[in-house]
């Protein structure tokens, strides 16, 4: 019992209090902008105002849920049954082009209705990929060979291939992307990752010529490369409302909920892809770079429990969760500004939605989880 006491208590010490305070704090702030970038237009609509805000709050609430349960059950148990996960994310990405299951809406396949809520699960795909891939290059003995990575790639591949077929190319990005940075970090030959690395421009190079993306799919992908050709055509008008409601912010911002680009609504998904939005223009440039610095620590926290981590199991799993956060935060807040390609990937802890922020949580939860059991620091 006194053993037991004094490892409860090691644990509570080696808690990241700093880490799960910003997190929750940064979801806390979402809940705010979610709420000045819909108010108006709820009002206007004669629906309550407070409409996205209670449902966003009981998702961040759902979420700290998810992350402190996910924190307190061993991350190597969590990662025994990470082929079980995996089957499931599977069977979830194919149910969801089963005609009276999964829901279409705004021409995707993606979601699930479970009564007044929507799952995406392919929100969820990036977390189970970076449990699935850590315990898989875990078992192995030695380095990666040949064989081994083509094994990975293949879990990696049939999700994401699934994923974009709905269409979610920002998703199968996101998931892609995250898959490589578990590669990069441990035991992958170098020559193994050059050759990754070619073969995924070669990839994207056949993806674009060969006209497996839709023509409205390419061409928003690639409108950032011309912005001044058509501004305010299809592609190149969210960007450009975008970018307008930002630079009008400019150090100070107008204030909360005096934006006039987000309280009329000019900037389409202002709640969900384009959040980053709202906080320019109320808060300016010194609120979107705290947030951006708060994001920073949080990275930086996940790469500290990854250097720190007792075992390749969980710094695998815990460089996996970092590429998740460093490129979903460049990525959204990127695509807002005209420096990245609109992929509709959601703000880690800003963008309205469910399934995202509870893959974020539980994340975090994954990340605390491992900073909790190392054996140093």
């Amino acid at each position: 019992m006194d053993d037991r006491k004094k490892q409860i208590r090691e644990r509570v010490l080696k808690f990241d209090f700093a880490l799960a305070i910003v997190s929750v704090a940064i979801a806390a702030f979402g809940v705010l902008m979610v709420y000045s970038a819909t108010k108006d237009s709820m009002i206007q609509q004669g629906i309550s105002q407070y409409y996205y805000l209670e449902r966003q709050a009981l998702y961040v609430a759902l979420g700290v849920g998810v992350m402190i349960l996910v924190a307190t059950i061993d991350y190597r148990r969590i990662s025994s049954v990470a082929y079980v996960m995996y089957g499931g994310l599977l069977l979830a990405l194919v149910g969801v082009y089963i005609p009276h299951i999964g829901k279409t809406a705004l021409g995707a396949q993606r979601w699930y209705q479970l009564g007044p809520f929507q799952l995406q699960p392919s929100e969820f795909a990036s977390i189970v990929i970076i449990v699935a891939m850590a315990y898989y290059i875990d078992s192995l003995e030695g380095p990666l060979n040949l064989k081994s990575l083509i094994q990975l790639l293949i879990m990696v591949g049939i999700p994401m291939v699934l994923i974009i077929k709905q269409p979610d190319i920002g998703t199968g990005l996101v998931v892609g992307i995250t898959g490589a940075s578990l590669l990069a970090v441990d035991r992958t030959p170098g020559r193994y990752l050059a050759v990754l690395a070619i073969g995924a421009v070669f990839g994207v190079y056949l993806i674009v010529h060969l006209g497996v993306l839709h023509k409205f799919q390419l061409a928003r992908l690639t409108s950032f490369l011309n912005q001044n050709k058509n501004p305010f055509g299809a592609n190149g008008y969210n960007l450009t409302e975008s970018k307008i409601a930002i630079g009008s912010g400019g150090f100070w911002g107008k204030g909360l909920f005096q934006g006039t680009q987000t309280n009329l609504s000019y900037v389409p998904e202002q709640q969900t892809d384009f959040i980053f939005t709202a906080v320019g223009e109320q808060l300016g440039f010194v609120g979107s770079a705290s947030l951006i610095a708060a994001f920073g620590f949080v990275c930086y926290r996940i790469f500290r429990a990854m250097r720190l981590a007792k075992d390749p199991l969980g710094r695998l799993t815990a460089a996996g969760i970092f590429g998740l956060f460093v490129y979903s935060v460049f990525q959204n807040a990127g695509m807002t500004v005209g420096i990245m390609p609109i992929t509709g990937i959601p703000l880690p802890f800003m963008s309205y939605g469910g399934s995202a922020m509870l893959t974020f949580f539980a994340a975090i939860g994954l990340v605390l989880n491992i900073s909790m059991r190392r054996s140093v620091g």
